[in-house]
C-alpha cells in the first residue's frame, strides 16, 4: 500500500471519528435542551395558586381535544334620520368548523378546518381568540362578513343578500376572578385544570364591542333605490358579575358565569345617504357576556363535553338604536396521555 493511500485512509478514519464523536454530542446536547424544556414547562404548569382540595391539575402530560365549533353573529339597528324612519335586521351565515387541538404541560396548538370554507361556500372571516387563567379570563373576536342577510327598512322594505352589505366587527370581554383559589374557569373551558368541589365567584371586568356595517354597490344596481347606509357601533363597559362551577358526582361539572357590563362611553351612529345621526356619548345602557359549561370527565384519562360563549349589547338612544348578538358553540371530546 502506498503512503498517499495509507494517509487517504487514515485521514478518513478520523474524519469518521469526529462525525459520530460530533453526532454523539449534537444527541447528547438534543436530549439536554428536550430535559430542560421540559423541566421548565413542568415546573411553571404546577405552580399555581389553586388550593388543592378544590381544583387540581389532571393526569398525563399531553392533551388531545377534537373540537366542532360554531358561531352566528346578529344585528338590529333603528333610527330617523331626516324625519324618515329606518332600521335594519341583518344576521351572518354559521361559521362551523373542525378543530384538532394538543397541549403540552400547557403549550397548546391547534389546526381547524372549515368544510364550508373549502367547498367555497362560506367566504367570511373570523378570528377567535380565548384565554383562561387562574385570575384573568378574555374572549376576543373578530369578524369580517360579506355575507349577511335580512333586510333594511326606509320607506318600504329592502331585503339583502350575499354581497350587499359588508360587516367588520370585534367583541371584547375580560374579567378577573376574586375566589381564585377555589373557582376555575379552565376547568371549564379548556380543560387544564380539574373542578373537585363546587364553587363560585365574583368577577370585574370590562367589554367592549366596535366595527363598522354598511351598503355596498351590489346592492345600489340590484336595487337604485335602495338607501345607502352606514352604522357604526362602538361602545365600551365596566361591570361586575358572578360566576360558578357546580361539581356533581365527581365526574360532571356545570359552568355558568354572567358578566353584565354598563356602557361608560360609546360612539355609535347611523348614517342613511350621507345624513348622520349620533347617540349620546354618555348613555346608560348595558353589555352582557355569557359562559355556560358542560364538563364530563368519563375517567381521568377521557373527558367530553361542551361550552357556549356569547356577548350582547342593549343599547337604547333616542336617536340611535344598535343591538348586537354575538355567539360561539363547541362540543369537544378528549384524551389526556
Amino acid at each position: 500500500m502506498s503512503k498517499p493511500t495509507f494517509l487517504a485512509l487514515r485521514l478518513f478514519a478520523v474524519a469518521m471519528l469526529l462525525t459520530v464523536g460530533m453526532t454523539a454530542t449534537a444527541q447528547s446536547r438534543g436530549e439536554k435542551y428536550r430535559a430542560f424544556l421540559d423541566s421548565v414547562l413542568t415546573s411553571r404548569y404546577f405552580k399555581n395558586s389553586y388550593d388543592s382540595n378544590y381544583v387540581v391539575r389532571p393526569e398525563g402530560r399531553l392533551t388531545l381535544k377534537i373540537r366542532l365549533n360554531q358561531t352566528g353573529n346578529s344585528l338590529h339597528a333603528k333610527g330617523t334620520v331626516n324625519g324618515v324612519y329606518s332600521k335594519a335586521d341583518l344576521h351572518t351565515s354559521h361559521k362551523t368548523t373542525v378543530a384538532l387541538a394538543a397541549t403540552y404541560r400547557g403549550l397548546s396548538a391547534g389546526l381547524a378546518i372549515n368544510p364550508a370554507k373549502i367547498g367555497g361556500v362560506y367566504k367570511d372571516y373570523e378570528f377567535n381568540f380565548n384565554y383562561y387563567s387562574s385570575r384573568l379570563s378574555l374572549d376576543f373576536s373578530y369578524q369580517r362578513s360579506n355575507t349577511l342577510s335580512g333586510k333594511i327598512e326606509r320607506n318600504g322594505e329592502s331585503h339583502l343578500e350575499a354581497e350587499d352589505v359588508t360587516m367588520k366587527v370585534a367583541n371584547i370581554a375580560c374579567n378577573y376572578t376574586f375566589n381564585h383559589r377555589h373557582f376555575s374557569f379552565p376547568a371549564a373551558f379548556s380543560q387544564s385544570f380539574v373542578q373537585r368541589r363546587s364553587a363560585g365567584s365574583w368577577l370585574a371586568g370590562f367589554s367592549y364591542q366596535g366595527g363598522s356595517i354598511r351598503t355596498n354597490e351590489e346592492l345600489k344596481m340590484r336595487n337604485p333605490d335602495a338607501p345607502d347606509v352606514r352604522i357604526y357601533i362602538g361602545h365600551f363597559g365596566i361591570g361586575g358579575g358572578y360566576g360558578y362551577n357546580l361539581v356533581l358526582g365527581k365526574k360532571w361539572l356545570f359552568h355558568l358565569s354572567t358578566l353584565p357590563t354598563i356602557v361608560v362611553f360609546n360612539r355609535n351612529n347611523f348614517t342613511v345617504n350621507g345624513e348622520r345621526k349620533k347617540a349620546d356619548h354618555i348613555r346608560f345602557n348595558m353589555l352582557f357576556n355569557e359562559r355556560l359549561a358542560i364538563v364530563y370527565n368519563y375517567s381521568p384519562r377521557f373527558f367530553m363535553g361542551a361550552t357556549f360563549v356569547a356577548n350582547n349589547s342593549v343599547f337604547d338612544d333616542d336617536v340611535v338604536v344598535v343591538n348586537q348578538n354575538k355567539w360561539r358553540g363547541r362540543a369537544f371530546v378528549g384524551l389526556r396521555l
